[in-house]
């Protein structure tokens, strides 16, 4: 296929409808009508934060036949969320930024984390509780059958801005408790659960953590967890880590980006590393006019590691003989997104202990007829 000077050039429309961007966020810029009509892939946009999930619900309420809903709220802004009754904005702060202090801390670093947290409580908003939050998620999940939780996730690298949003920001010292994220995580994953809702999860400076509670939701909830999807969006995970998850989950799956991934080498090995069946592809970006080539500049990325061919032309019958020897990149995709959206997995072994029951009962079946 033909590239220009910085951008391969995009196939045919016919290959485009077949390629689904599993995770972007248009609400997070202005967004033109021609910008829809022209939009040549399906997204699946994700809402983030109180204020952008009736902008994710009424876009996909618009263009049902190219988005797909997403609702949840990022690990970034958890600090906003109340785990109680909120009784005080400020002791709100103060419990999640400074409880950390204490007699055996340096006086000079307590009095400047003091300071800075006094310059910063101004432009927070008053805290929301996550019992209205979850009311809200439950409402938008149920009302859109085809909605996904996301973006949620764990993020230990990310610290608290002056202000949102703002360019450039302006950092302060402050994190997130990973515990406080994990509250409201778990929460929201329960509400998945009982909706039977794939997932769209943020996992930065959390591999162990996240590992972790993927086994937890695993072992609380059992089968109900594996019926759903989790994809692991923009994965940075080691190679060897996926390798851990992949083995003992089923329902995990990866997607790349070349905003996040290519930034690293370690991109390419963890997709040689993905079974064929688990990899997903995405974008992660703010604007719709790009989401297209950037998810297909990850559709290149992972057919070159893989080896398989790219369709130029949607070279398909439509029947048996489009065995799955002869699919090409696109195909695959596709067909690793429609598994996603079904859920229901199984661990290998329960495949292989279930045909071979019923290879069993097909040959008693055959031998009772003679």
């Amino acid at each position: 296929m033909t590239t220009s000077a910085t951008h391969p050039q995009l196939p045919a429309a016919q290959v485009l409808r077949h390629v689904v961007d599993v995770h972007c966020h248009p609400t997070d810029s202005p967004i033109l009508d021609k910008s829809m009509e022209e939009l040549s892939i399906t997204i699946c946009a994700m809402s983030t934060r109180p204020s952008d999930q009736d902008l994710v619900r009424e876009l996909a309420e618009a263009h049902s036949d190219k988005v797909v809903p997403c609702f949840g709220y990022h690990p970034w802004f958890t600090h906003w969320i109340s785990l109680g009754v909120v009784t005080s904005k400020e002791q709100h702060y103060r419990d999640l930024f400074l409880s950390s202090l204490d007699s055996t801390s340096p006086k000079e670093k307590d009095e400047d984390l003091k300071s800075a947290f006094t310059q910063l409580l101004p432009s927070l908003p008053a805290p929301t509780s996550l019992s209205d939050l979850l009311t809200t998620l439950r409402s938008n999940l149920a009302s859109n059958p085809s909605a996904l939780l996301g973006e949620v996730g764990l993020d230990r690298a990310s610290r608290i801005p002056h202000s949102y949003p703002s360019s450039p920001l302006v950092l302060t010292p402050f994190t997130i408790p990973l515990s406080h994220q994990l509250t409201i995580l778990e929460a929201q994953l329960e509400l998945a659960v009982e909706l039977g809702r794939g997932v769209s999860m943020h996992s930065v400076k959390a591999q162990m953590a996240t590992k972790e509670l993927i086994e937890r939701m695993k072992e609380r909830w059992g089968e109900r967890w594996k019926s759903i999807s989790v994809d692991l969006h923009s994965c940075g995970l080691s190679a060897q880590m996926w390798k851990d998850i992949e083995k003992k989950h089923p329902n995990v799956f990866l997607s790349l980006s070349t905003g996040i991934n290519s930034r690293s080498p370690n991109h390419r090995a963890l997709i040689s590393a993905c079974s064929p069946s688990r990899i997903l592809v995405e974008s992660d970006y703010h604007d719709i006019d790009h989401c297209a080539q950037r998810t297909w500049e990850m559709v290149l990325i992972v057919a070159d590691v893989k080896g398989w061919r790219v369709e130029e032309s949607w070279d398909y019958r439509g029947n048996a003989e489009d065995g799955e020897e002869a699919w090409g990149a696109v195909r695959r995709l596709e067909e690793n997104w429609k598994a996603f959206k079904k859920g229901g997995h199984r661990n290998p072994d329960e495949k292989k202990r279930r045909h071979r029951k019923q290879r069993v009962l097909e040959s008693d079946s055959d031998g009772s007829a003679e």
